[in-house]
């Protein structure tokens, strides 16, 4: 994407509108058949997902949590249960509450593709007809109304009492009146009153908008992917993860001698 367009919201319409090879008549069907082989489906495309299996299982991966596995066991051949009980409960809580927060991430990535799974009203060759979401490419001109999903990034061209529903991407609770105009290049998210972002949706009024970003280059598609990394380690966690590797060659030297 031209790189001028990274601040779109500071454009005039007619730039932004020059810059996309687009017009308010939108699209040639052409066009956006050949845009959408460039750019690609107009989705977030999730990771693979793990079985439930799999997730549990990656959860006793740890050196601590091998040692501890590997205490119980020395704790029944030694005729310990309780202490074996014991630490196999600490191992299994461990593993469930990992489990869980692993789960919850996953739920939380198809949520956020499910608001985005619906039709859009677009112009090509000048006439308004709907489409898959998937199928809108960057110039497309959407045409929006109260109960319309925005399907990707895009800049207002003209508005009537248009206010959006703002709140799974900024967490504004309140509905945001959007309008076309001009604003400063660093303009923070919420207070771009003249641009609409993919998985908000209208609450009121209409609007025309020419669409700038879809897919993984959205704002939505940026908290997508975000949300499928694990997040890095903290020093805590890499020093007990070492700690752990040291107590584990300890363990086995000393079973061995």
């Amino acid at each position: 994407m031209n790189p001028q367009l990274s601040t779109f919201w500071s454009l005039p319409t007619d730039q932004v509108l020059q810059q996309m090879h687009s017009t308010t008549s939108g699209l040639s069907r052409q066009d956006a058949k050949q845009r959408l082989n460039d750019y690609g489906a107009n989705s977030l495309k999730q990771k693979h997902k793990s079985s439930g299996w799999m997730l549990l299982l990656n959860q006793f991966k740890s050196p601590i949590i091998l040692i501890l596995i590997f205490a119980a066991v020395l704790s029944i051949f030694l005729k310990d249960a309780a202490d074996a009980i014991i630490i196999l409960a600490i191992v299994l809580i461990s593993g469930l509450l990992g489990f869980w927060q692993e789960q919850g991430a996953s739920k939380a990535v198809e949520k956020l593709l499910a608001l985005v799974q619906v039709k859009a009203t677009v112009l090509r060759d000048g006439q308004s007809q709907e489409i898959p979401n998937g199928e809108v490419v960057p110039g497309d001109i959407v045409v929006l109304c109260a109960g319309k999903n925005i399907p990707g990034d895009c800049l207002v061209l003209e508005s009537k009492d248009l206010s959006v529903n703002e709140a799974a991407l900024t967490g504004e609770t309140y509905p945001i009146d959007k309008l076309s105009g001009v604003l400063p290049a660093g303009t923070g998210l919420s207070q771009r009153t003249n641009s609409l972002y993919m998985g908000t949706n209208v609450i009121s009024g209409t609007a025309t908008a020419v669409v700038i970003y879809t897919g993984e280059e959205t704002e939505f598609g940026k908290v997508s992917e975000r949300l499928k990394l694990r997040p890095s380690e903290t020093e805590f966690e890499k020093g007990l993860s070492k700690f752990g590797y040291f107590l584990m060659e300890v363990t086995l030297i000393l079973v061995v001698l």
